[in-house]
């Protein structure tokens, strides 16, 4: 068995499964108590987890908000934020973006052997390199370096092509979802889970539903992933 950490997704998403525009525009989805609850799930991790499609659209910082939730990881002995972790095959991540900008705390871009040398090497004064797989991000394989790394408890919180990636490989153990109270619609806007699919619905992987809060107008599914 693949010696990786704890995986787990969390997103928000539409009434209809979208989390985004077709534009792909963020859309505010949940609410203060969500926000809340992700800033928790962020502060008990190890390291948050994006791919670089994310970083490009949304350019996100992924720390954690609450004083509070800083201080106490630091009295804990450890950064104030989460590793910040970015899968980006082709090492296209801005050297300006947010997660380089903002909070302290390690970061990690992980690309493939074909990302070009110019880019790995002007990304390597902002994040330690991981480097894995040829063409693109050798996923079973990052997850196990990770685990070497110390990260035991890995958050996910996107894209839709890293989610569906990672939960069909099997390396996800548990997938949260915030479904708000509208739709989006648009067959070019990105699902909660996209990539190439299944064919057959032996395929499919299955989930076990174990919890669901009611939450800013909207609802909080927990799943475990089997």
């Amino acid at each position: 068995m693949l010696d990786r950490p704890y995986t787990f997704i969390n997103s928000a998403m539409s009434a209809d499964g979208k989390i985004s525009t077709k534009k792909r525009k963020q859309v505010k989805i949940s609410g203060k108590a969500d926000f809340d609850r992700v800033d928790e799930l962020r502060a008990g991790s190890d390291a948050v987890m994006v791919g670089i499609g994310t970083v490009l659209a949304d350019d996100p910082s992924l720390t954690v908000k609450s004083e509070e939730r800083r201080k106490r990881r630091s009295a804990g002995g450890k950064d104030e934020n989460p590793a910040r972790v970015v899968v980006d095959s082709q090492a296209r991540t801005p050297v300006t973006a947010d997660i380089f900008k903002k909070g302290t705390g390690k970061r990690i871009v992980v690309v493939s052997q074909a990302a070009p040398a110019d880019r790995v090497e002007a990304l390597r004064e902002k994040a330690e390199i991981i480097v894995c797989g040829k063409e693109e991000v050798d996923l079973e394989q990052m997850s196990a370096e990770l685990k070497k790394r110390g990260i035991s408890r890995l958050m996910i919180e996107g894209g839709a092509t890293l989610n569906y990636a990672m939960v069909s490989r099997r390396l996800v153990d548990e997938i949260s979802v915030f479904v708000g109270n509208l739709i989006i619609g648009g067959k070019e806007a990105p699902t909660f889970m996209d990539g190439p699919g299944i064919g057959e619905r032996s395929e499919a992987v299955e989930l076990k539903l174990v919890k669901f809060e009611p939450m800013d107008e909207g609802i909080v599914l927990t799943w475990k992933v089997l």
